[in-house]
């Protein structure tokens, strides 16, 4: 009964709140396997039907969602995402909602990625946990899609003047924060043109729609100010490419289930078997968390992204960081997970590498000792002494591992996992096939 009044009262909010805002147009958000964003816009006097019974559309055409034989769909709005789109006039404004995806019977369609994210989150509940995350994302300015032409020179946390860069990035927070997503940091990245916004720490289901709503207000910014933004996980050879590094902890109502006092790393026994799941499971879940060919030109050593297997307190080199302890901040322990990049979907994301932590507290698994060393500095021999595994060095290595996965499987579903592994196929054949200027510079003139 109270989730009934619940749903009830936030559907009377929407509605007084689109009549208060001469709101004229709903934007009906949700993404697609590959996390890609979708929309389609009702008016106002439809509200009230789609709140109650989800607006039904063609759903053939949307990647990995359904055959042509089961194409009928219904996105049903989630009256807790109502939000006002800043960037559109005040008068008759256009706010949005994001979707579940139903079949025309009324039950969850198990290839919608916010679905797959709800199943996984209830896995955590089942067990007395609610899973929190804060992704740390970082992309380019260019001067447009043509290129790579750089806004700015700067460097890490660089005190730039104040150019077109830093004015972009103001703005978009200004937005997120006008569309309620709370903000911490915001800070110029280690290479050229290259940034970065913190949201402040949420439920992994928000914070997923945050993730897609941030992607967007980036690129609309840039947009309206005639320059371009990318998420591109490596869109420029010889400098660091774009991470999105997940921090992450589950919490036992109010407690944070990672912290323990007495631990020589104030880690609990579950957050241990939390990060040697995180530990074994990362080459199986890499091709979700790192989806497309150009993630791999990203993790190499070198560039401050992960590709060894191993978890330390200090070092950011390392797959697995563990930040610092400070006392009175037991709520802040948490794990950071770096392979991620911002191009992936994050509620897949989100999704199995909860998925790989809970595999481990479930079974028990043993942790290794945390790295002190820098591991880039080791030789082969020592990593292989030490059991250091690395990340799959591309794309189809990635799929390969992937298709052997229990644990990814039964994260995505069926409908899912299928689906996408037949996309990542197709993209990796057309990758492979390419004649790139690189060969044609290095080849050409000499063979």
């Amino acid at each position: 009964m109270a989730e009934i009044r619940e749903s009830m009262e936030a559907r009377e909010y929407v509605l007084k709140m689109a009549k208060e805002h001469d709101v004229k147009f709903i934007r009906l958000w949700f993404t697609d396997i590959l996390g890609f964003l979708k929309s389609f816009a009702i008016t106002v006097e439809e509200l009230d039907g789609a709140l109650e019974e989800g607006m039904g559309f063609d759903g053939s055409s949307i990647e990995g969602f359904a055959r042509i034989d089961e194409s009928d769909m219904v996105a049903l709005p989630d009256p807790n995402t109502f939000q006002l789109l800043p960037w559109r006039p005040k008068e008759h404004a256009v706010a949005r909602m994001f979707c579940d995806i139903l079949r025309p019977g009324g039950e969850p369609f198990e290839g919608d990625p916010r679905y797959v994210l709800k199943r996984n989150l209830k896995r955590a509940a089942d067990m007395g946990y609610t899973f929190y995350v804060g992704p740390e994302l970082e992309y380019f300015y260019f001067r447009d899609s043509k290129g790579t032409e750089p806004l700015d020179v700067g460097g890490y946390f660089d005190m730039t003047p104040l150019d077109a860069a830093t004015d972009l990035r103001r703005e978009t927070v200004l937005t997120l924060e006008e569309m309620g997503i709370g903000i911490e940091y915001s800070h110029h990245e280690v290479a050229a043109s290259q940034h970065e916004i913190d949201m402040r720490y949420a439920d992994a289901l928000t914070m997923a729609d945050s993730v897609m709503t941030y992607r967007l207000v980036v690129k609309q910014i840039a947009l309206e100010h005639g320059v371009y933004a990318t998420f591109m996980p490596k869109p420029v050879f010889g400098i660091n490419g774009s991470g999105m590094h997940v921090h992450q902890s589950l919490f036992k109502g109010e407690r944070n289930a990672f912290f323990d006092r007495d631990d020589k790393y104030y880690l609990s026994k579950l957050a241990k078997c939390y990060i040697a799941g995180l530990l074994r499971h990362a080459p199986e879940i890499t091709s979700i968390t790192s989806q497309w060919v150009n993630s791999y030109k990203r993790l190499v050593p070198g560039y401050e992204a992960p590709v060894y297997l191993s978890w330390a307190r200090r070092n950011r080199a390392d797959l697995i960081r563990v930040p610092e302890y400070k006392p009175g901040k037991e709520n802040a322990t948490r794990i950071e997970f770096r392979s991620p990049d911002p191009a992936c979907n994050p509620y897949l994301t989100f999704s199995v590498m909860l998925a790989a932590g809970l595999e481990g507290i479930e079974k028990g698994y043993e942790v290794p000792d945390p790295v002190k060393e820098n591991v880039y500095e080791m030789s082969e021999e020592e990593r292989k002494r030490r059991g250091i595994g690395t990340l799959p060095a591309n794309l189809w290595e990635a799929i390969q591992l992937t298709e052997k996965s229990e644990v990814v499987r039964k994260a995505l579903g069926d409908h899912v996992f299928d689906a996408f592994i037949k996309n990542k196929r197709i993209e990796w054949n057309q990758y492979r096939t390419q004649v790139t200027d690189y060969e044609l510079k290095r080849y050409l003139p000499i063979l």
